[in-house]
C-alpha cells in the first residue's frame, strides 16, 4: 500500500548534500548514483538531468537518477544512466521504487520523450527477468582486510605478475585532476582510437574529477623513463568501489602496464576499508572477462531495461512500457574501423563531436 506521505519532485542543487547522504549510506547505492555525476553531465556535456527524489515525511527514501540525452533539435531519451554500467533506482521499499519509475515515465511522456533506459545492478521492475541482460555482466571482487592480505591471497602465478612491471621500472602514482590534460588523458585517448571508440572530451574527465573530489582517485602508471604507460579512474562509495575507465598503450603490453595499474587500484580500494571492487561489464569468457576474473571477481547479473512511452490519446501523461534490450546500430563495426585508422589528433576531435550523444 502506498504512503500518503510519500511525494517525489525533481531535486535541486540545494537537494545535494541529502541526495548523497542517502546514496553513501544505502548499502546497494553505488558512486555513479551521486550528485556529482548530474553536475558533471550538466557542466561539460550541457545536458538536462531530472534527478527524482522521493520523500516521506520530508526525508529521502528514494532516488532515481535520470539525464536527457539528444541530438540537437531531437526529445532524445531519459537514460540512468548515461556514460557508465550502472544507475537506476535506490529506494526504501519496492513500492517507492515502483512509483520513482511511473514518475519518470510520466514524465518522459509528458515532455515528448519517447524512450526511458534503465542501467542496474539491481532487478528491475515488475518483470525482472526480461530486464536481466543477456549478453553482458558485471565482475565483482569482494574485498576484506588489507592490501597486503589481498596481495597475499593471489596465487603466486598472479603474484609475480602484479611484481613484475614495479621490478622492471614501472611506477605507478595515484592523485586527482592533475594527473589529468599530460598523463592520464594522452594514454586514454590513445587507446580508444585503437579499439575504435569515440573518446570523451578532457572537459568531461575534467568535470568528473573535480566534482567527485575524494571519491574519485586518478592512477596513471609511467615506464622506466616517466613516459605514461597506463592510467584509469576510480569512484568511490563506501561499500564499492567502481572503475568507469582504465586504458593502457598497446604498444607497451609486453610490460604489463594495466597489471600494475589495477593492483594501485586494488590495494587503494582495500586498505581504504572499501568491501567491493566493480570491475565493470564484461561479455563471459572473452579477453576482458578472462581479465578480471584472474582477480577473483565472480561475474554478477546486470539489469537493462528499455521503456517506450507513449501517451494515451486524450490523456496527459498515460504510459504503456516495454521491456526490451536498447535498439544497436548496424553500422558500429565499420564505424570502428574508420575510427582506428585515424590519426590521434582527429579521433580526439571527432570524439569531442559526437561522444556525448553516445550514452554508453
Amino acid at each position: 500500500m502506498s504512503s500518503p506521505f510519500l511525494s517525489i519532485r525533481l531535486a535541486t542543487p540545494d537537494d545535494g548534500p541529502a541526495w548523497d547522504q542517502y546514496v553513501l549510506n544505502h548499502p546497494q547505492g553505488l558512486a555513479y548514483q551521486l550528485f556529482a555525476w548530474k553536475q558533471a553531465v550538466e557542466g561539460a556535456y550541457g545536458f538536462d538531468c531530472p534527478y527524482l527524489l522521493a520523500e516521506e515525511h520530508g526525508k529521502p527514501c528514494g532516488v532515481f537518477p535520470l539525464a536527457r540525452i539528444h541530438l540537437p533539435l531531437c526529445k532524445g531519451a531519459l537514460v540512468s544512466l548515461p556514460y557508465c554500467d550502472a544507475g537506476g533506482i535506490l529506494a526504501d521499499s519496492e513500492d517507492i521504487e515502483r512509483r520513482l519509475l511511473e514518475h519518470a515515465l510520466h514524465h518522459a511522456a509528458d515532455r515528448g520523450i519517447t524512450a526511458l533506459e534503465v542501467r542496474s545492478v539491481l532487478p528491475i521492475g515488475t518483470h525482472p527477468a526480461e530486464a536481466r541482460h543477456p549478453d553482458k555482466v558485471r565482475m565483482l571482487l569482494p574485498l576484506q582486510g588489507d592490501g597486503a592480505g589481498l596481495l597475499a591471497g593471489f596465487k603466486s602465478k598472479l603474484r609475480s605478475q602484479v611484481k613484475k612491471p614495479a621490478k622492471e621500472g614501472l611506477r605507478a602514482r595515484m592523485g586527482g585532476v592533475e594527473l589529468l590534460d599530460d598523463s592520464f588523458y594522452p594514454v586514454f585517448s590513445e587507446n580508444m582510437r585503437d579499439l575504435g571508440s569515440p573518446v570523451h572530451t578532457r572537459e568531461w574527465l575534467r568535470q568528473v574529477l573535480e566534482h567527485y573530489g575524494d571519491r574519485a582517485r586518478c592512477a596513471v602508471v609511467t615506464m622506466p623513463d616517466g613516459k605514461p604507460a597506463a592510467g584509469g579512474v576510480i569512484l568511490c562509495h563506501p561499500q564499492t568501489v567502481s572503475i568507469p575507465w582504465a586504458s593502457s598503450l598497446r604498444r607497451l603490453n609486453r610490460w604489463n602496464p594495466n597489471m600494475l595499474l589495477y593492483w594501485t587500484f586494488l590495494e587503494y580500494a582495500a586498505d581504504q576499508g572499501h568491501t567491493a571492487f566493480d570491475f565493470g561489464r564484461s561479455t563471459p569468457e572473452e579477453g576482458t572477462y578472462r581479465f578480471k576474473a584472474q582477480w577473483g571477481a565472480k561475474p554478477q547479473a546486470l539489469y537493462w531495461a528499455y521503456y517506450k512511452t507513449r501517451p494515451t490519446r486524450g490523456t496527459a501523461g498515460a504510459v504503456r512500457p516495454v521491456h526490451q534490450l536498447p535498439p544497436h546500430g548496424s553500422g558500429r563495426v565499420v564505424a570502428e574501423r574508420v575510427i582506428q585508422r585515424m590519426p590521434l589528433f582527429l579521433s580526439q576531435f571527432m570524439g569531442s563531436r559526437i561522444r556525448r550523444y553516445i550514452s554508453l
